[in-house]
């Protein structure tokens, strides 16, 4: 099982419960070619063939340019995925857990590196509000109502 690198001098967990089905999340969150239609962070984002371990995605955030390969994926329970750009080495890991309440997804996400020994604090709140938004606007759209035209139903 892969994880984030824990000794990364960037570390950032968080999680939420989504009120949608467990299908209706993981369809969400593994569809990289259609993550800017949901959330406006990512400008563009191609994977290069189907979700697989090994495949790779490029994808355009805050300006970066990302080139990511997915290392782990268990349909509907885990993706992970990593790269490096600009020197940041990154190592992303997402769980989605079915509850009660409806799906618990956690993000956790490492980035190490020159660039971010550079500026350890920054860099942290800079990915800290990255995933929270990530993970407000993921719940926004899979919380929509089925039929309202923005998602499947």
């Amino acid at each position: 099982m892969h994880t984030i690198d824990t000794t990364a001098p960037v570390v950032v967990t968080l999680a939420t419960v989504i009120d949608a089905p467990l299908a209706t999340v993981w369809a969400l969150h593994t569809d990289i070619d259609n993550w800017p239609a949901w959330n406006a962070d990512i400008d563009r984002a191609r994977l290069d063939g189907p979700a697989a371990v090994g495949a790779s995605f490029v994808w355009l955030t805050h300006g970066m340019h990302i080139t990511s390969t997915i290392h782990e994926l268990v349909p509907g329970q885990r993706i992970v995925w990593g790269g490096t750009v600009e020197g940041i080495v990154g190592i992303h890991v997402w769980t989605f857990e079915p509850t009660g309440a409806g799906v618990l997804v956690r993000t956790e996400e490492s980035w190490s590196g020159e660039p971010v020994d550079a500026a350890v604090d920054a860099l942290s709140s800079a990915l800290k509000a990255s995933l929270q938004s990530w993970l407000d606007r993921l719940k926004a759209h899979a919380e929509q109502p089925a039929g309202d035209g923005t998602r499947p139903a």
